[in-house]
């Protein structure tokens, strides 16, 4: 394969794990006025398997990516102003293997380690006073109809597994700046989420064999509608939208900007007085003749403390 088309396979195989990314951001009660000063542990399990679409020029058939993660997460809230405040890091475990027939003859690539952690700090200034306990409790109580407005700031560091001289890597060499913006209203035991993304990149000035990658700011909005039920259970339903986020290769734009949907599932129940466990099933499909289609299937476990 020439580097034209080595570079092409890159950038598209990439989209696969963009999929994967976004799809893990469908997060809904992302803005639920919690507790402060409490301390919040998760684990999460999450298996996605995915169809990597290529341009026919590129004689890429078949292809396919499977990737396993194991994510942890400690949250910690916090008083910020008389505002509800949090701040959570998030550190992924993958394992990816990519199949696919190239030229005919089949091919495969393995992967696995560290994939970026991120960072995240948020805070919920309208309709979230900082509460403990109790408080909290009564203030609830009060406001059965309520809206809560957040925002937060999450960046993903460069610290996963990369290698200059490998097409495919978990980690992607470069900063992802997230600014995010959103709000839910709450009215008796149903919730209506909504949030919008920015996804700014920083350049990999390292991106196989000395070549520079760009991408231009990828746009993001996601809904979920949430219904709460007794004892601490709640399901929901959840869909978003991914546009734009072009990529180029020393200079050269490619044709991948993302044109994405995704729809999700999601479901949580109490296991303890300071435990639960929650499930979703999430489905993305690209929209472009290139891209990828991607179904996650994930399982977490959560504690405050």
């Amino acid at each position: 394969m020439n580097n034209y088309r080595l570079t092409i396979f890159a950038v598209l195989v990439g989209a696969a794990l963009h999929n994967i990314s976004f799809a893990q951001e469908l997060e809904p009660r992302r803005w639920a006025h919690v507790p402060v000063d409490t301390n919040y542990f998760a684990v999460g399990y999450i298996k996605t398997d995915g169809d990597v679409l290529f341009d026919p020029v590129l004689q890429i058939e078949d292809a396919t990516v499977r990737v396993d993660t194991v994510v942890a997460t400690y949250l910690r809230s916090f008083d910020w102003s008389g505002k509800t405040a949090r701040f959570d890091i998030s550190v992924p475990y993958q394992k990816a293997i990519w199949k696919g027939l190239l030229d005919g003859s089949p091919a495969k690539a393995v992967r696995e380690g560290l994939a970026d952690p991120r960072v995240r700090l948020s805070v919920n200034f309208i309709g979230a006073p900082a509460l403990k306990g109790k408080a909290l409790q009564a203030y609830r109580a009060r406001h059965t109809t309520n809206t809560v407005v957040g925002a937060a700031l999450a960046v993903s560091l460069p610290l996963g597994e990369y290698k200059e001289d490998k097409l495919l890597n978990l980690g992607q060499n470069r900063f992802i700046i997230r600014p995010q913006l959103g709000l839910v209203h709450t009215r008796g035991p149903w919730s209506f989420e909504l949030t919008g993304s920015a996804f700014l990149y920083t350049d990999n000035n390292e991106f196989w064999n000395g070549n520079k990658r760009e991408q231009d700011a990828l746009f993001a909005l996601q809904t979920h509608i949430i219904r709460s039920f007794q004892r601490g259970i709640w399901a929901s339903v959840s869909a978003g939208a991914v546009r734009a986020g072009q990529s180029a290769i020393n200079g050269e734009d490619k044709d991948d900007a993302k044109e994405d949907y995704l729809y999700a599932l999601s479901a949580g129940m109490p296991v303890s007085r300071t435990s639960s466990i929650k499930i979703a099933y999430a489905r993305g499909r690209t929209q472009k003749n290139v891209g990828s289609d991607a179904d996650n299937i994930a399982v977490g476990y959560i504690r405050a403390f």
